[in-house]
Order: C-alpha cells, then structure tokens, then sequence
C-alpha cells in the first residue's frame, strides 16, 4: 500500500461486541524498562531529526535492551514486582499469559522461559496481538478467572521492540521503546472487575502493519541476502488515522455499555502509540486532560507493554483508589483492539 491509502472502511471502525466480566480484581502491578536510554539526539546518526521526532510524535527518549537482554528478561523482571506487590506465593500461580510481538523464539513460547525462571507451577502461553496484546491478555485472564479455571492469574505485556524495527526506517524506529508490565488478577468483589469492554479484529488491514518474513507464509531464505523484510513495517499514515477513529468510537461505545458519562472516568490509560492520538481523543471525547495518562515522552511506544506499565506507575504512585473507573484501551496490527472500562 503506498502512504496515501487509506485505513480500512467497514470492520476496522470499532464496532466489535460489548460485554461486562465482573467478580475479578488486580492485586498486583509490576513493570520493568531498559537503562539504557535513547534520547532523540541519540538517533540522529541514524538520520533522524530531534525537533520532527517530538513534533510528530511527542516522543523525547525511549529505553533500547541491551544485547544480554531480551523479552522474556524483562517479562520475569516486570512479573516478580508485580507478584511482590500481589502478596501471592508463587505455589498460587495457576496461569500466565504472556502478551507479545517480539518472543525470544519463534518457538517455543516465551512465556514457557518465564514461567520456569519464575519458578511456578502452571500452564504459561504467548498471545499475539501486538499493541492491543496486554487488552487481549486481560480479557482472557479474566474469563479463567471469572469461571473458576483459575484462582490467580499471571498476565504479562512485554516487548523488544528495537530488535524488530528497521533502524533504517527514519519514520517508524523513533517511535518505539522496550518495556514490560505485568499484573496479577483474582477473584473479586461483585462490582469489581469490567464493566465494559470489547475486542475487535479487521484482518482487511493486516498489511498496513505487519513483519512479512519468518512465518510459514514466507519462511526465512538462508540463501538469500538480507533484505530486512524480517523488520516491521507501518504503513504510518493510514495506521494513524484508522487509531483516531478507533479511539474516539470504542472508548464511547464501552462508556455507554457501562451506563457512565465521559466525566465518570477517573483515569484513561490509552495505548501510547503517538501523542497526537492521545491529543485528538482527548480533544473528540471532551475529556480531562488531567486524568490522561501519558508516559509516551519518556519510553516511546512499547507495544504489549504500553497499557500495563502506564497503570502499574499510577498504582505505585497512589493515585488509583478503590472503586474508581479507568478506560484501558490498545490497538495495533492485525488491526486489532480492545477496550475495557474496569472498576478498580
């Protein structure tokens, strides 16, 4: 697709089922980011300019992985914190889910390694949604939960991001950061849990974000020179703007399924993909800048990570209480989304 085309015009516009899952809570958050930090000074001799890299994107500085570290790393770093926080013996833990678009291996799943240096006793899978991964984790954490096929639930977003992006790609590697955040769920209270939320898929888009080589479809040539075809590619524009409809129409439909107003949200933990997302949403939904979270300036764009780190500095900075509301939302390749308003 060239960089004028257009976002796709009838699945892809967040009308996707509502539903509710109440009876689960999150007892415990944790995240992990990278050291090293990339400031956009630090990417100009990849030819990239500072000033258009803040302009567009609001981004300032990300965290790269060091070589010795990869996804699962920072998946088992961001989980202790999160299972210290919890208070939970790891004897407790029946299931981890692992959100991914980097994995270690293409085989086996990442979260097998997790689950083994975590030392727990437990089913452990990858689920591949890319930025919508932690959403998607969630939801499917939650409905074990909720039916009793799981007591405590591990539920992780991790990504590696440098290792898959193009550093010849001026437009898209500024735009993405390492990072991982983990939570831990449990039954809960009545009230607690979704009020609201939805999942969503349009396969019609797949092309506008994807990594062509290394699956069956087009399997690895070790005859062929390097082409980087491995890398990620975005079709940046038409992503953007298929993200901004996205976000304004999902966020209302699970308000409404919710029975609450705009106004009723405490806080809006949106996928930090491009701050002017963020600035269109909150300028279309009418919302309290105030109450919109946004690391985006400080790790870029870390994909599964995105969400889940985002709510695990609110935790630990106090400022998410009991029976307060908060909209999480992701969207990415695929093009997939998922959206929930849950009441802590």
């Amino acid at each position: 697709m060239s960089p004028s085309s257009e976002p796709p015009p009838s699945k892809g516009n967040g009308q996707s089922p509502l539903r509710k899952l109440l009876g689960v809570q999150i007892i415990g958050t944790g995240s992990f980011v990278p050291d090293n930090v990339v400031t956009n000074e630090d990417l100009a001799s990849l030819g990239c300019d500072a000033d258009w890299i803040v302009q567009r994107t609001g981004i300032r500085e990300r965290r790269h992985a060091p070589p010795e570290m990869s996804t699962s790393d920072m998946a088992i770093a961001a989980a202790e914190r999160a299972l210290e926080a919890s208070g939970v013996d790891r004897s407790e833990i029946d299931l981890l889910i692992l959100a991914t678009l980097s994995p270690d291996r293409l085989m086996p799943a990442t979260a097998t390694r997790v689950q083994d240096q975590l030392g727990l006793n437990c089913g452990a899978m990858d689920l591949s949604a890319a930025c919508s991964g932690f959403l998607y984790a969630l939801i499917t954490g939650m409905q074990f939960v909720a039916t009793g096929g799981s007591r405590r639930a591990l539920v992780i977003g991790s990504d590696t991001n440098s290792r898959v992006i193009n550093p010849k790609d001026k437009k898209t590697y500024p735009l993405f950061g390492d990072g991982a955040g983990a939570i831990v769920l449990a039954p809960g209270s009545a009230e607690q849990g979704a009020l609201a939320y939805t999942l969503g898929a349009d396969g019609s888009g797949a092309d506008l974000l994807c990594r062509n080589t290394g699956g069956a479809s087009k399997p690895f040539d070790p005859t062929a020179e390097n082409d980087g075809s491995w890398f990620v590619e975005m079709e940046g524009r038409a992503v953007f703007k298929w993200a901004v409809r996205l976000a304004d129409r999902c966020s209302r439909d699970v308000i409404g399924a919710a029975e609450l107003t705009i106004d009723q949200i405490d806080w809006w933990l949106l996928h930090q993909a491009n701050v002017r997302i963020l600035d269109a949403a909150i300028e279309s939904l009418g919302m309290d800048r105030e109450k919109v979270v946004m690391h985006l300036d400080r790790y870029g764009n870390t994909s599964a990570g995105s969400v889940p780190i985002a709510l695990d500095e609110m935790v630990r900075a106090g400022k998410i209480e009991r029976g307060q509301t908060l909209l999480m939302s992701g969207f990415g390749a695929g093009l997939t989304w998922g959206t929930t308003v849950w009441r802590w």
